[in-house]
């Protein structure tokens, strides 16, 4: 057997340098245990600065507009905890879906002996990725952002710069529902304290003027409003995504065509780490640890992947055409 290149759709160029693995710099050796993953992104770090930003000015608003200047020490004492508690609980999780590896894939190991150290057998192919000269493994994905191909790459989230996948969606997903939470929260504070200070005079329900004090409270109804609106929707589309076991990506490059999937709840249980418990809403306990990739991993067969050509658009093959290339073993 010898090792010829094949395209993902058909054979363009039957020479062994179609790949040029030989170009590909060996994979550096792998950092300490624990090296903290940051994306490097002008758009994202500005991103990211603004996100902290919105939440500290509502809370600056909740605490010295609002709840500080209160009378009912029992309503400012109680809304004071479960907000400032879900807004811990929002930035822990940013944090973590921003310093954690998404699932990156070795970078730089399709080198010509890790491709002949597989052993592939006849009708099985290899994906390279020709961007950051890694084999990809089935469900994966180049961000052209993060400069890696990560595995069950959802999407690049320039909110928490960082992409959503394997490792951090869980939480990505606690960001957003705890956003959505505090955003509900303070939209039914400013509620109450637009009736309380109708009824009380201005000048006793907040240590700012009155002018000062309907400004902050309009803007944070408005900024309330935005984010409830957004992370809901973000919340909803994510936890959909992890039950149906399917990607953004995967969502729009299928079109119609069919999928098997896993269990609903087996894909819940392995992104939230385990059975249900209230580690599921701690974003200091992380999903279920994604068993290392072997050898088996890095191989596809070419048979059922064909099956999947039929249904994609000539626009979707020539932007796999850009993406992916392929190592395939035959008998000639």
């Amino acid at each position: 057997m010898m090792l010829l290149p094949t395209h993902h759709f058909r054979d363009i160029e039957r020479k062994p340098e179609y790949l040029q693995p030989e170009k590909c710099v060996p994979p550096p050796h792998p950092g300490p245990v624990g090296t903290m993953w940051f994306i490097r992104d002008g758009c994202g770090i500005a991103c990211a600065i603004v996100t902290w930003f919105l939440v500290l000015y509502a809370e600056f608003v909740v605490l010295f507009v609002m709840l500080i200047p209160s009378r009912d020490y029992v309503y400012s004492i109680i809304n004071g905890i479960v907000f400032n508690l879900l807004a811990f609980l929002a930035l822990a999780s940013h944090c973590r879906a921003m310093l954690t590896d998404p699932g990156a894939v070795p970078k730089g190991n399709a080198t010509k002996e890790f491709i002949e150290s597989l052993q592939l057998k006849p009708g099985q192919v290899v994906y390279k990725c020709p961007k950051c000269c890694s084999i990809k493994p089935d469900r994966a994905h180049h961000c052209s952002v993060c400069k890696r191909c990560i595995r069950k790459m959802d999407h690049h989230c320039p909110w928490v710069n960082n992409c959503v996948g394997e490792n951090n969606q869980k939480y990505f997903v606690l960001f957003t529902m705890y956003i959505a939470l505090i955003s509900l929260h303070a939209l039914i504070m400013v509620g109450f304290h637009f009736l309380h200070c109708f009824e009380e005079d201005w000048t006793k329900c907040s240590s700012f003027s009155p002018p000062t004090t309907v400004i902050l409270l309009i803007l944070l109804c408005f900024e309330g409003l935005l984010f409830l609106i957004f992370t809901s929707v973000m919340f909803g589309t994510q936890v959909h995504s992890i039950c149906t076991d399917e990607t953004g990506i995967e969502r729009l490059k299928r079109k119609h065509q069919p999928r098997e999937h896993r269990g609903s709840w087996k894909s819940v249980k392995e992104t939230f780490g385990g059975d249900f418990s209230l580690n599921w809403f701690n974003p200091f306990s992380g999903p279920c640890d994604p068993e290392p990739l072997s050898d088996r991993d890095w191989v596809r067969q070419a048979a059922s992947l064909s099956e999947t050509d039929n249904t994609e658009t000539a626009e979707e093959r020539s932007e796999e055409r850009k993406d992916e290339d392929s190592v395939e073993v035959t008998d000639e």
